[in-house]
């Protein structure tokens, strides 16, 4: 998790399948890019082959505001609190076996999405990335106002979009209130099964339904009512103590205490006792939980129906921009990543952070400095490779790093030379490039990050000693 978005990085992050024919056989595969056996070097344009996710860098500066201000800080808030609270717990309580696994597991995609909501948010709060944005906006709205069929067609998206924005403000309050409701990342279990439940009992025992209420797994308790808490503070703060909602919800009672008081008195407080009331017949609304989603629900619906609307008439106003940026700029500008398939190009390149330089590539070396140098779990190694085999060359490029514009996605792009030889394997991009979202800035360290092919052969040849894997990447042969 420390390593994540960031570099220098020590990673061996690959893995190989077996394409195999109708027949049963291995497919034959004729055109392919095979392994380069000589890897690239700092300056060797790479081409990064892949899906890359969605940007947004075709949004207004009005929009971007918006995502900065209400869009994005209510995600980042849930992630953060429901992080803190499971790492709280880690240290108290010292879990082992696999309750601990489950739990770093957890905490550790937690934490990955918060780096990158949060890299976004600190993109978006940066000066000069909105004042480029700024100014290439205006450069844009100049060409089209300059025009006077594209003025009378697309003029007026500009300010259409600026003024939906306001009214999406409008439901920021309900946006931090119910934020990632039912997501089992950081919800408490009690709430999963309310919700599940009343979904049950309007569907009169449908088997799906039933199903996935007794499937909701339990969560530890001091975990369990920090969750419960969090989320009913979230709706006071959200909607304001004044709220009829928030009066009906917590019953003139603080968060912790209407969290202890619903624990304490629903059926649902446990997996057990849940399938207890199910499978007796005593499951019902009037239970304190299923009261407690029965207020709350008609308020998601309706936010629910309203962003929906606003979201839809966004889209609209969005593909109308997009069609005026085609207008003035046609194929020299790309669209955004939208998970379609595209080739990035780029250079293989260091770059200048923190005071110092990151090297364009790591090695076998700087893996084993990391592990002796920190003997901590987050970066120990497995015991095939403890002590270092005495036959592998720990001065093997391991990852590397390039320009290529890739984003969330591209995990697992090829990247291949301009001899189309395969060089590495996107697996990460740098904290610097989490900002790519907004834009793309190679100057400012943005950067993907790559395992090298060299280090692939050399673990295999050397570590696993998977001989005839080995031959035949080196030959293209089985």
């Amino acid at each position: 998790d420390p390593d994540n978005f960031s570099y220098p990085r020590y990673d061996l992050d690959f893995s190989f399948l077996r394409v195999y024919d109708a027949a049963g056989n291995p497919l034959a595969t004729p055109d392919h890019f095979r392994f380069s056996p000589a890897g690239v070097r700092e300056g060797d344009p790479v081409f990064v082959i892949g899906n890359s996710g969605p940007t947004a860098r075709g949004l207004t500066v009005a929009q971007l505001e918006f995502q900065r201000d209400f869009g994005l800080p209510p995600g980042v808030s849930f992630l953060r609190s429901r992080l803190d609270a499971m790492r709280d717990y880690y240290v108290r309580e010292k879990p082992t076996g696999r309750e601990a696994d489950a739990l770093r597991n957890q905490m550790f995609g937690i934490s990955n999405g918060l780096k990158a909501r949060g890299g976004m948010l600190a993109a978006l709060r940066d000066p000069i990335v909105m004042a480029k944005r700024r100014d290439a906006e205006r450069t844009f709205r100049a060409a089209v106002e300059a025009r006077p069929e594209l003025a009378r067609r697309w003029g007026p998206v500009f300010d259409q979009l600026a003024a939906l924005q306001q009214e999406k403000a409008k439901l920021a309050r309900q946006d931090a209130a119910f934020v990632s409701l039912g997501n089992p990342g950081g919800e408490a279990a009690i709430l999963l099964r309310a919700l599940e439940a009343s979904r049950l009992l309007a569907s009169a025992g449908d088997t799906v339904a039933r199903r996935r209420f007794l499937a909701v797994a339990d969560v530890a308790p001091p975990l369990e009512r920090r969750f419960l808490e969090l989320r009913l503070t979230e709706i006071s703060a959200g909607l304001g103590a004044a709220d009829p909602l928030v009066r009906e919800v917590l019953q003139g009672q603080s968060p912790a205490q209407a969290a202890r008081a619903l624990i304490a008195g629903s059926a649902l407080a446990s997996r057990e006792r849940a399938s207890a009331a199910l499978l007796g017949g005593t499951l019902s609304v009037q239970d304190p939980a299923i009261r407690l989603v029965a207020a709350i629900l008609p308020a998601v619906a309706a936010h629910d129906r309203d962003a929906q609307r606003l979201s839809q008439r966004e889209t609209e106003l969005e593909e109308q921009l997009g069609r005026a940026r085609f207008d003035v700029y046609g194929t020299a500008v790309p669209p955004d990543a939208t998970f379609s398939p595209r080739i990035s190009d780029g250079v293989v390149q260091g770059y200048e952070y923190n005071g110092t330089k990151a090297p364009w590539h790591t090695t076998f070396f700087g893996m084993y400095d990391r592990y002796y140098s920190f003997r901590d779990p987050d970066f120990a190694l497995p015991p095939r490779w403890v002590p270092a085999p005495g036959e592998l060359r720990l001065d093997t490029s391991l990852d590397f790093v390039s320009t290529a514009d890739t984003y969330s996605g591209n995990s697992g792009s090829p990247a291949v030379s301009k001899e189309l030889e395969l060089v590495g394997l996107n697996f990460d991009r740098n904290v610097e490039g989490l900002s790519r979202a907004y834009i793309y800035l190679p100057e400012r360290g943005q950067r993907n990050v790559m395992v090298d092919v060299r280090a692939i052969r050399e673990a295999l040849d050397r570590v696993y000693h998977a001989d005839r894997i080995v031959r035949e990447l080196a030959t293209g042969k089985l």
